[in-house]
């Protein structure tokens, strides 16, 4: 696999080394030595799949808080998506950026979002399906979300909004809950 560090930190691109042969590919999606290697603590406990029939649906920003952290390693198995992960640790030099990539069932790339990192993507081709690995187990009472078209972080979709879930539309816009780049509202406590 090929590491490349992407504008949050944190955040790995991560590009297969794929084995062609007659039979078609071979490909390595995640390998704990490999991934140490760069430095990157991740152990998978739960995988989830997603699939969208629409081209322009969102998905996100989401992000689990303490004390269920989460990182997750995001591949697209059919269709596109434009990955993205937003930073919202205060204390990194990253806070309130945003990197992309564009994942493809074609070329196998994968997204490393760590722990207090917001992660969404939209689905560019019709009929796209996801499927991302947790280090955490899904737990409701740490869901938090940043809104998809927040100007505090202007993520540039490039696509027009097609779909998207009423919550996801109608997280609070990081203004609307003192957002500053010094204190990250998305690590408090309390629910949303």
């Amino acid at each position: 696999m090929l590491f490349t560090e992407a504008r949050v930190g944190g955040a790995w691109i991560i590009d297969p080394s794929p084995h062609h042969d007659e039979r078609g590919r071979f490909m390595r999606a995640w390998c704990v030595r490999e991934f140490e290697e760069h430095g990157i603590r991740f152990s998978p406990v739960q995988a989830n799949m997603q699939f969208s029939p629409c081209k322009g649906t969102v998905r996100g920003l989401h992000l689990q808080v303490a004390p269920a952290l989460e990182a997750k390693l995001v591949r697209c198995t059919r269709g596109a998506i434009f990955d993205v992960a937003v930073d919202l640790r205060p204390a990194s030099p990253t806070f309130g950026e945003w990197c992309s990539a564009e994942l493809t069932a074609e070329n196998g790339r994968m997204l490393y979002v760590p722990e207090h990192c917001a992660h969404g993507y939209q689905c560019i081709e019709d009929n796209t399906e996801v499927i991302y690995l947790t280090s955490a187990f899904y737990a409701p009472q740490s869901c938090r979300g940043a809104r998809f078209d927040d100007s505090a972080f202007g993520v540039q979709w490039p696509l027009p909004v097609s779909m998207i879930s009423e919550q996801d539309r109608n997280w609070p816009l990081a203004k609307d809950q003192g957002y500053t780049p010094r204190q990250s509202i998305f690590m408090k406590e309390t629910s949303l």
